[in-house]
Order: structure tokens, then C-alpha cells, then sequence
């Protein structure tokens, strides 16, 4: 088995040092050593050679099954006829070949698994030879192992052992080359040395990855556009769903946002920061997973190899008009050259909330509800028996958590007035643990010619809530094939297709988090005296029997290329690509039932209805494309692209609703009545549309280098768009960027061994952004209502309609400029790297509000193109990868990046704070100033005292102690917003800023002798954010509109005698149900959004080969990881900083923390 373990390893070596981060090749080449040492291990294979007068051909099969190395040789070149009288006497495959081919004119050469057989050059075998001894070390002193050794000019060679030694015949005044994966090549010139000792450097061109970019590759060096890049290190074993979540914090300027833990919303993905603020516009980054568009949050994580981000327009432009935000290049994993490598890994997690909030005992919150009405001048909502009634049931002297209606005794009565039950309903809702699984299988190899992948994907994943439990489920499975039909000919397919199997309880939607707001009293019965669910109103019986929602899509991705290069470096590229996606959604909203004090069950919620859904739409993309490369022995480099590219993208839905269903455990809509719970006849309910798109986009590039010192590239993009008129459809977009690599200067050559490379590079571009979520922005449809009259005509409602508003003729395209410079350094023999990006994006000609027209118009006026913006910032990358003498490799990464964006066009003549204007400086919030909670009525007055025109009365009355007092900024003499104008804004002033400033990831790894260890850690380090929200003051407009978690409990108290205690120096005023005047956006509840989250922590151990190989097993790799272990925060308790947007008021889903095991085996 070892043969195709050992050439897996070493192209899989080219293939990251290829595709992955320059700042991550060092780590990659050292790591490299462990697994070349098989390689250097395969001449020294043990055999046994059996049998006698066996020809040479059956000898070589002995070999190739004892060693699993493949012996190629041409018949010309060897008679494979030739009878061997007696086995060699060998104890190593080496020693073996050796004497197998003594006395004739072929040596061995053993390389990636094989051992080709090939003629000894003519001149060098008549030359007299000589035993040349070595040992090859690095700049530290370690060993290089697999590093080749070759005789110029010939196929003659050998490569180091486990401890970087080699021996080889070496003809008289011969001179050997030696070379090694990231080692610049030396030559040495053999006189009468015998034994050698050579030390190879690290070799900073050989360093720099090949980067996936639009419509093929460049070396990094050479790059001068700003391209991010993440390799399937940091995807893999991360206990996560989908791609994007491990990508968070990974590339600077990548921002992701996962505000939510529900597993049908996916992370939203921006690049540098907010992109549009136009009407029906999107700022998405466009997204392809091997050159097609596709849903990176569907694509199985494993079958990843890497990822580029196209960030500045100089990167992305060569996609037009469909990439003006950047790019998002998935590449994902391809057949490669041996015999057939078989990886099965496996995760299984367990996963819990992340953050719950903690609700009080219900005695505790009793008194909170009741201060909150006598506070306001309310009656006290819970009576003396009541609360004596909450106080028995938690100590026991009652066991019925709610008492009959006393005006219908034979039912439970409402659970706000009559329910004394001690229930945490976040505890109650959500499961504390729930289990999920991920299988993976990957099979790939093949010969020269042909090579394959395939691989499948399993995980399933359960939700947290407690009835009727959530369930997500994805099936994947990929197909690679490449084919060399000719030596100009090659030919390309891939198949890939994605189950997602998403079902949850129909009741779990938006409302349920504001449910759990205001419905959330521990005092409410979760289940009545007789032990049956009990909706009082509470969620969990809605949940549990009020219905399932399943959404099932499906996906099948088909591509295929053709490469053609008839010539060489000139190469024309044909990629057809098609994707169908179907997606049948169904939920079913039934009744649910109460039961009454003899158990009995009756209606509780009366409707019943089924909705089904179904929508499918059909991509396709021809991308023709031809380059042509050439390079002068002066030092000059030319590379020229031409293409043409086309999209066509179709989509139809339609959905249907009818009520009444007949069997719950058959909710289908051909099982319904059609009436509703009146029995009163509804019609069915039908939804619909049909809509389709098209691009298409002729481009080029050109890319020029001198010695990879200046460097330059041009692009150019006419595209043209189904969505706008025909005079304003096509439009030309350029880019340019340069570059200069300053240590290829001469002048460089003092400081070249510490800085290995130093590039400063700047691009600009313009694109155009027709991304808009109405396909036919330019064109208006009169809708018709069915029998949607308010009068009866002939015995029916009649139809309606509605005229369509206008839509202005000059509507055109978003522009996008933007510019970037840019520094990438590599020191120390390239263990640091780093590089550092400032850019400015502009958008301009957003679709912004429409201008005052007069009421005579008789409509709405349309819209136009007058908004403006720009955002700005930077990106920085700065990687530390080093090996020490004791084999322990370690690295660090940080990444930092910053964007702000501020309007600068706006029809905004007032200056209205409610709405953008220009100059604004989006996530802006404006507020009072917080002077502090008034310890006494005096001190309250006093205050109020110091403004004689009219106090604090423009926000509320009835101020007390235990109220806040507001400073008066502008000092009129009282306190308010003025005209809510920028010009006039009273006495707000920007108190913060919402928008996440200073995104950062910190990635600390480290392998020794088969361990390896990993830390992740992401975060923010500046965002301020003000959550207005009943969940985050817990009081709120009257009894039923708020309500009280632990953290709330530290609320303004001056009564001595309190039972909470008194409490003069609280953090929230105190509560007031008659008034929400507390509630005024301030800086003492402003919040400090800024946190870092241990993301990732990971250990695992590959066992030694030695040991696996007894088992046909090539690796064996066994893990432990956990996700979110770990947040620092100084947020209210009850927000979490990822979701403190998300849901209602910040009440979500919970995000996971999630602890997994597993393993990875190559057989």
C-alpha cells in the first residue's frame, strides 16, 4: 500500500504549494518532510524474490505486488523476455533493481510511486564513474528527505534517505542537481569530492503559491490585484454546516454575519464592508464553485481544495457586471495520477445552546410585574392570594401549577390570571444537547491520461427544540473526471448533486422569539394539573401539534470543459456549464386542542390549512475563452486572453393553499375541505410567476512582467443585461493594476536574505452592478385580484386590479469605482509574510427615493438614479510559519480588516435623522446624554428644576425617583430632539456607531511527532450597538407587553423593605408599564458590541505508518474539536454578539457550541 500513499502525498504537496497561501507554504513544505520520508523509504522497501528461471517480466510483477511501486519501461529500451537462472540475493527493492540490471545499458529511477526504467545517456556511459556520498540539510539543520539528486543532462538519480543521505555513481566531472519542493536548485560540480555536505535554502519564487483567479491562475508574486486565499487546512474537521461558517474570520475584508442559530438561515457574506443602499439592489459578492455560480453554504466542506476572494475591482472585473462587490472562487478537489487512494472521515458532535437567557423564579418575577403597573399608578397584577398561591406551589404545598376558571369550573383557567407554575420557558423550548453526525467517502486516482474523484457526503444535524424536534439533513455527491484525449486535447466533466432536507415545527418562525418576549412568565402552566400540554397562551403546543414544515431542495450542478492547445502556451477553453435546482416546500398549520379539568381534549386554535410550494429554475453558462502566453529570454512576459461569456437563468413558482384539513396525520391538500373553522367556504389560494434573465459579456485581459519585477495587467468587460432598456443594456467597464517587486532590484541584493520579497501594487476599476432583486426593474404589471371585491355583483365578488405606478425611462446602472494599494512582504526565508490592502469603493447612481412631484402627478413618482456612497478601510494579513531542530512546526496568523461607508448623495433637503442623508456615516446612532438614575424624588426635581422650559415633558411625565435624567446639550432649557433635523437635532449627538469595526482572526497551530493542535480565534474589536427592545429593558408597554430574566432583576428599588431588597445603585431604572419614557436611545444603555469567540480549538494525532500499514491502512488520523468554546463580551447578559441584531429585539435561535470526535483513514 505504500506506493500510492506516497505519491498521493507528494502531488498533493504541489498541488497546496500551488493553490494555497504563500504565507502558508513554509508550513507546508516542512510538513512535508514526515510523509517524504516514505517516499525516500520506498527504495529501501524489504523484498523477497522467489523462483527460478523466471523471465525479467515476472520478476518485476514479484516486485510491483511486494512493493505496490509501479515499474515503467519501454520494451525497446529493456528485453523484459530475458530469463533470470537466479534470484537476486536482495534484501531492498533497491539492491534488487540494481542487479536486475546489471550488465545492461538501463538504470532506475525511482519517482512519485514509480520506478522508471530508462537507456544510460550514450557519452556518460563510457565515462569512468565514481561513489559520491551526501547529506542535504535545510537552513536549519534538519534533514531534507525525497530531495532529488540527478546527474545533469541525463535521467540518472537518486534521492535522500530518512536522514537526507544518498549515494549515487556519478560520472567523472559530472555535475549534480539538486532540487526540492520551496528549496531553490543547486548545482554542484563533481571533482574529487566523495562526500558532500549541501544546504539548501528556501527558494522565495518557488514559495509563491499558484492563485486560483478569474479564468485561470497566477502566481501569487505576480499578482497585483487584492486576492485572499483559504486552503481545505481551514475547512477541515470543523464541526460546521456549511462552508461559510468556517470561513469566518479567515480573509480579511471577508465579512460574515451568522446572526441567527436557526439551520435554515444561512450567514449573510458581504466583502469590504455595506456595498448598496439602492433600492432593490444587492451587494452579494457573486459566488462560483469551479467556475459556475452555485450556494456555497450547500456545497459539501470536504470537497473544498481552496478558496480565492477577488476583493478589489482590478481581481473581479473580468466577470463583469455580475461581481462588482468581488468574487468568491470555490475550487474544489480533482482527480490525481496513482493507483486508487480510498478516504472515509467522520464526525460526530454534540451540540448545545450557546446562550439562553435565564428567567427568574416566578415568585420574583410576580413582584418585578407588580412594581412595574404600581410604578406606572396600576393595580399591582398579581393579588396577595396570588403570589401566596405561586409561593406554596414552589414549596410544595400545592401541587396543580394552574386553578379552574371560577366562571366555568370545568376548564383550566386563562394561565395569566390563574397559572402559578415556576417554568424557564427558554429551558422548556430549547433541548440542551442535540446530536448530529457527518459522514464523508472520496475515492480518486487514475493514470496520465485519465484521472478521477468521487466522493459523497452525509450530515445529520438536529435542531434544539424540544417538541417536535428541527432536522436538517444534506446529502452530496461529486463526480471528476479528466480526460487527456490528446496532447492538445483534454477534456473535463463534473457532476455534482446536493440534497437539503430541512423540517421544523410550522410554529417555529419569527413570532415565536416575540412570543417568548412577552409569553415567556414562568408563571404560565407548561402543562396542566392532569399532565397535558397547555396553551394559556404559551408556544409549546403550538409547536408540538400545530404542524411540520418540510423543505426539501435539490440541486445538480453538470460542467464540462475542453482545453485545446494546439500549440504550445496557446490554449482555448470551451466550459459548458447547467445547474437545476428544484425545491418543493410543504407545511401543514392544524389544530390544536386543550383539555379540561376531566381530561378531556377541546379545540384550542380552530384552523387548519396546507400550503404547498414548488419553484425550479434552470441556469446555464457558456464561458469561450482563449490565451496565448509568451516570455523572451530578456525577461519579458506577455499573457493575452480573450473570451466571450453567457448566462441564462429561468425560474418558475407556484404554490397553493386550502383549509380544512380532514386527517392530521394525512395533511395533504387533496384532503381538505375548503372551510374554515366556521365552516364558512374559502376559496384555495394560488401563488405564482414565471421569470427569467440573461448576460452576456465579451472580455480580455492582458498581463505583462519584467523578470517578475514591473507588472502589470489590463482588463476589459463589455457586458450587456436582460434587466435595463435596450439603450442603456450594454455597457464597457475596464480595470487596471501595477505592480513593482522591489527585491528583484539590484539594489535590493544587502537585504535580500531578510526580505525575501517586498511588492507594492494599485489597481482601479469601474463596473457596472446590475444585480437587482426585481428582474424587470424597468417595466411595471397590473395586478388582478380574484374575487377580491368589497361589493356582491351577480352574486359574487368581483375581480379588482390596481393601477401599476410609473417607472422612470432614465433608470440605469449602479457604477462602482474602486481603487486599492497594496504591500506583500516575505522575511526570514519567508516565515513571515504578511500583506497589507487600503482601498476606496464608490458607488454611484443608486436607486435612491423618488423626487417631490405635484399630487396632480396622481401616482407615486418613480424612482431614480440619485444616490451615492463610498466605503473605505483595509486589509491586513501577517503569518509567522516556522519548523524547530526537535521537528516541532508551528504558525501563527492574525488577520485584521476595517471598512466604513459614508453617504455621499442623498435627496435629503431637511436633513431628516430618520432617513440617510448625505455625509452620514452609515450605523450612525444618535441619542441623549445619560446623566444617571435619580436616587430620590428630590434629586429628580432638582433636576427637572434646572430646564424651566419644559423639562424632560417632550419624552414622558410623571418623573420620579428611580427615573433617568437626560443633560440638556444645547442648553434651551429643556430636553428633546428638536426638529429630528441635522441642522435642528435638539439634544441628541452620535452616541456610537452599529456598523462592526476592526474584524479580526487569530490561527495558532502547531505538529509534533504526529500531534497536531489548533486554535481559532475570531472577533471584533469596536461596534457599539443600542438594543431598543423590551428584551433588553424587560419592561415595556403594560403587563402583556413586557417582561423579566435574571438580568433585569437589577432594577431600581428604594423601599428598604423591598423583598428583592433595595436597590439605589441598579444598572436599569426602574420599570414603569404606563410609560416607556426610560426607553430614549442613551449612553448608559448604549452596548459594547466588540468580542473575540474562541472559534475552533483542535487536537488530533495521525498514528505512525509503521503501525497502520499492518492494517492496509495508509494515515490514520484521529480528532477532538469544539466551536464556540469561548466568548469574551461585555454585552447584557441576555444577547449574544454575534445575534444582538438578529430575530426579535435580539431573541433568537441560539448559535451552537458544539464538541466533536472522529477520524480520517486513507486506505
Amino acid at each position: 500500500m505504500l506506493k500510492f500513499q506516497t505519491y498521493k502525498f507528494m502531488n498533493l504537496s504541489n498541488l497546496m504549494l500551488g493553490d494555497s497561501r504563500k504565507k502558508l507554504s513554509r508550513l507546508l513544505c516542512i510538513t512535508a518532510l514526515s510523509a517524504c520520508s516514505v517516499f525516500a523509504y520506498a527504495q529501501q522497501q524489504p523484498v523477497r524474490l522467489t523462483g527460478s528461471n523466471l523471465p525479467l517480466k515476472s520478476v518485476f510483477k514479484q516486485l510491483e505486488k511486494q512493493t505496490e511501486l509501479s515499474i515503467d519501461y519501454k520494451s525497446q529500451d529493456i528485453d523484459d523476455s530475458r530469463i533470470i537462472k537466479q534470484m537476486p540475493k536482495a534484501s531492498t527493492i533497491q539492491q534488487a533493481m540494481e542487479q536486475l540490471l546489471n550488465g545492461t545499458d538501463c538504470i532506475a529511477i525511482f519517482s512519485n510511486g514509480h520506478i522508471i526504467i530508462k537507456k544510460k545517456d550514450t557519452q556518460e556511459k563510457n565515462k569512468p564513474t565514481k561513489k559520491v556520498k551526501g547529506t542535504i540539510l535545510d537552513a536549519a539543520g534538519i534533514p531534507v528527505i525525497g530531495a532529488n539528486i540527478m546527474v545533469k543532462g541525463t535521467a540518472h538519480g537518486t534521492i535522500t534517505d530518512l536522514n537526507g543521505q544518498f549515494s549515487l555513481d556519478v560520472p567523472v566531472g559530472a555535475t549534480l542537481q539538486i532540487s526540492y519542493i520551496g528549496m531553490a536548485n543547486q548545482e554542484i560540480k563533481i571533482g574529487n569530492q566523495t562526500n558532500l555536505s549541501i544546504t539548501m535554502k528556501e527558494d522565495s519564487e518557488m514559495l509563491d503559491e499558484l492563485v486560483v483567479v478569474g479564468f485561470g491562475t497566477q502566481k501569487k508574486v505576480n499578482l497585483t490585484g487584492a486576492v485572499g486565499t483559504v486552503d481545505s487546512k481551514a475547512l477541515e474537521n470543523r464541526p460546521v454546516m456549511t462552508a461559510t461558517q468556517a470561513l469566518q474570520g479567515a480573509v480579511p475584508g471577508l465579512q460574515i454575519t451568522q446572526n441567527s442559530g436557526n439551520m435554515e438561515d444561512r450567514a449573510s457574506i458581504s466583502i469590504r464592508g455595506i456595498a448598496t443602499i439602492g433600492e432593490g439592489s444587492s451587494g452579494s459578492p457573486l459566488i462560483l464553485i469551479d467556475g459556475m455560480e452555485g450556494d456555497i453554504n450547500a456545497i459539501n466542506p470536504q470537497d473544498i481544495e481552496n478558496i480565492s476572494v477577488l476583493k478589489d475591482a482590478a481581481s473581479s472585473s473580468i466577470y463583469g457586471s455580475r461581481a462588482p462587490f468581488g468574487v468568491i472562487l470555490v475550487t474544489t478537489k480533482k482527480g490525481k495520477t496513482g493507483k486508487p487512494v480510498l478516504n472515509y472521515n467522520n464526525s460526530f458532535r454534540w451540540n448545545s445552546p450557546l446562550l439562553l437567557p435565564k428567567s427568574p423564579d416566578s415568585y420574583t418575577f410576580a413582584l418585578f410585574m407588580n412594581d412595574g403597573n404600581t410604578n406606572g399608578g396600576l393595580t399591582p397584577f398579581f393579588s396577595a392570594e396570588h403570589l401566596q398561591r405561586i409561593k406554596d406551589y414552589q414549596n410544595g404545598i400545592i401541587k396543580e401549577s394552574i386553578i379552574p376558571n371560577p366562571d366555568n369550573p370545568t376548564k383550566w383557567g386563562d394561565g395569566y390570571v390563574y397559572g402559578n407554575d415556576n417554568v424557564d420557558w427558554f429551558d422548556a423550548i430549547f433541548r440542551s444537547q442535540a446530536f448530529s453526525q457527518e459522514h464523508n467517502l472520496s475515492l480518486n486516482g487514475g493514470t496520465e491520461s485519465t484521472r478521477y474523484y468521487v466522493s459523497a457526503n452525509y450530515l445529520d444535524q438536529d435542531g434544539f427544540m424540544e417538541f417536535n424536534q428541527d432536522t436538517y439533513k444534506r446529502f452530496a455527491s461529486t463526480v471528476k473526471l479528466d480526460i487527456d484525449i490528446t496532447k492538445w486535447l483534454k477534456f473535463g466533466y463534473n457532476a455534482r448533486f446536493i440534497r437539503e432536507d430541512f423540517q421544523r415545527p410550522s410554529d417555529l418562525t419569527g413570532n415565536l422569539y416575540y412570543y417568548l418576549v412577552i409569553r415567556s412568565w414562568p408563571t404560565l402552566p407548561l402543562y396542566d394539573p392532569n399532565g397535558y400540554l397547555y396553551d394559556s397562551p404559551t408556544p409549546a403546543l403550538g409547536l408540538r401539534d400545530g404542524g411540520r414544515d418540510k423543505h426539501i431542495t435539490d440541486n445538480l450542478y453538470q460542467q464540462a470543459r475542453f482545453t485545446i492547445e494546439p500549440i504550445k502556451n496557446w490554449k482555448t477553453f470551451l466550459d459548458v456549464n447547467y445547474r437545476l435546482e428544484h425545491s418543493s416546500r410543504h407545511w401543514d398549520y392544524q389544530k390544536t386542542y386543550n383539555h379540561d379539568v376531566n381530561g378531556e381534549p377541546y379545540p384550542y386554535r380552530n384552523s387548519s390549512h396546507v400550503h404547498e410550494d414548488y419553484a425550479a429554475s434552470n441556469f446555464m453558462n457558456i464561458n469561450a475563452y482563449t490565451e496565448y502566453a509568451k516570455e523572451w529570454e530578456t525577461g519579458h512576459y506577455l499573457k493575452g486572453m480573450l473570451g466571450f461569456q453567457s448566462e441564462l437563468m429561468k425560474y418558475k413558482v407556484f404554490g397553493l393553499q386550502s383549509e380544512g384539513i380532514i386527517l392530521p396525520s394525512k395533511p395533504s391538500v387533496d384532503l381538505t375541505t375548503g372551510l374554515d373553522a366556521y365552516g364558512k367556504e374559502v376559496k384555495p389560494s394560488v401563488n405564482g410567476s414565471e421569470q427569467d434573465w440573461a448576460t452576456a459579456g465579451f472580455f480580455g485581459r492582458v498581463n505583462y512582467n519584467y523578470k517578475e519585477k514591473y507588472l502589470a495587467e489590463i482588463n476589459l468587460r463589455y457586458d450587456g443585461t436582460s434587466r435595463f432598456r435596450d439603450d442603456q443594456r450594454w455597457k464597457l467597464f475596464t480595470s487596471f493594476s501595477l505592480g513593482w517587486n522591489l527585491a528583484k532590484e539590484n539594489f535590493w541584493e544587502p537585504i535580500a536574505e531578510h526580505i525575501n520579497m517586498f511588492k507594492i501594487r494599485g489597481s482601479y476599476g469601474e463596473l457596472g452592478n446590475q444585480n437587482t432583486s426585481n428582474w424587470y426593474p424597468t417595466y411595471q404589471t397590473m395586478p388582478v385580484y380574484i374575487a377580491s371585491g368589497e361589493w356582491i355583483m351577480n352574486g359574487g365578488k368581483p375581480n379588482t386590479s390596481t393601477a401599476p405606478e410609473l417607472v422612470s425611462s432614465l433608470m440605469t446602472w449602479e457604477r462602482i469605482n474602486t481603487w486599492d494599494i497594496g504591500l506583500d512582504f516575505g522575511m526570514l526565508d519567508n516565515r513571515l509574510t504578511g500583506s497589507i490592502d487600503y482601498f476606496q469603493r464608490k458607488t454611484l447612481d443608486m436607486i435612491g427615493p423618488a423626487p417631490e412631484l405635484p399630487v396632480t402627478l396622481g401616482t407615486s413618482v418613480p424612482v431614480m438614479n440619485n444616490t451615492d456612497l463610498k466605503s473605505y478601510g483595509f486589509d491586513l494579513s501577517i503569518s509567522w510559519n516556522d519548523r524547530l531542530r526537535n521537528d516541532l512546526g508551528y504558525s501563527i496568523k492574525f488577520i485584521l480588516s476595517d471598512a466604513q461607508t459614508e453617504i455621499t448623495r442623498y435627496p435629503n433637503e431637511t436633513g431628516n435623522l430618520d432617513t440617510y442623508r448625505k455625509g452620514m456615516k452609515m450605523g450612525e446612532i444618535w441619542g441623549y446624554q445619560t446623566i444617571g438614575i435619580a436616587k430620590t424624588k428630590e434629586e429628580m426635581d432638582n433636576h427637572l428644576a434646572s430646564l424651566p422650559n419644559g423639562g424632560q415633558d417632550a419624552l414622558g411625565n410623571k418623573w420620579d425617583a428611580g427615573d433617568i435624567m437626560f443633560a440638556d446639550l444645547n442648553k434651551d432649557g429643556k430636553v428633546d430632539n428638536g426638529a429630528n433635523t441635522l441642522d435642528n437635532h435638539g439634544d441628541l449627538k452620535i452616541i456610537g456607531n452599529s456598523t462592526p469595526r476592526f474584524q479580526f482572526g487569530l490561527d495558532l497551530s502547531m505538529d509534533y511527532k504526529g500531534f497536531d493542535f489548533r486554535a481559532f480565534f475570531q472577533g471584533v474589536m469596536k461596534r457599539d450597538y443600542f438594543q431598543n427592545s423590551w428584551f433588553f429593558w424587560g419592561s415595556g408597554s403594560g403587563v402583556y407587553g413586557s417582561t423579566c430574566q435574571i438580568g433585569h432583576l437589577d432594577y431600581f428599588r428604594n423601599d428598604p423593605d423591598h423583598p428583592l431588597g433595595l436597590n439605589l445603585n441598579s444598572y436599569f431604572p426602574r420599570p414603569d408599564f404606563s410609560s416607556e419614557k426610560n426607553h430614549q436611545v442613551q449612553t448608559a444603555y448604549l452596548q459594547n458590541a466588540a468580542y473575540i469567540r474562541l472559534k475552533n480549538l483542535q487536537l488530533g494525532y495521525t498514528f505512525p505508518q509503521r503501525l497502520t500499514e499492518k492494517f492496509a491502512v495508509s494515515k490514520l488520523r484521529i480528532f477532538v474539536s469544539g466551536e464556540n468554546l469561548w466568548t469574551g463580551s461585555s454585552l447584557f447578559e441576555n444577547f449574544d454578539p454575534e445575534t444582538i441584531d438578529g430575530g426579535w429585539g435580539g431573541n433568537v435561535y441560539p448559535l451552537s457550541r458544539v464538541f466533536s470526535l472522529g477520524l480520517s483513514v486513507n486506505f
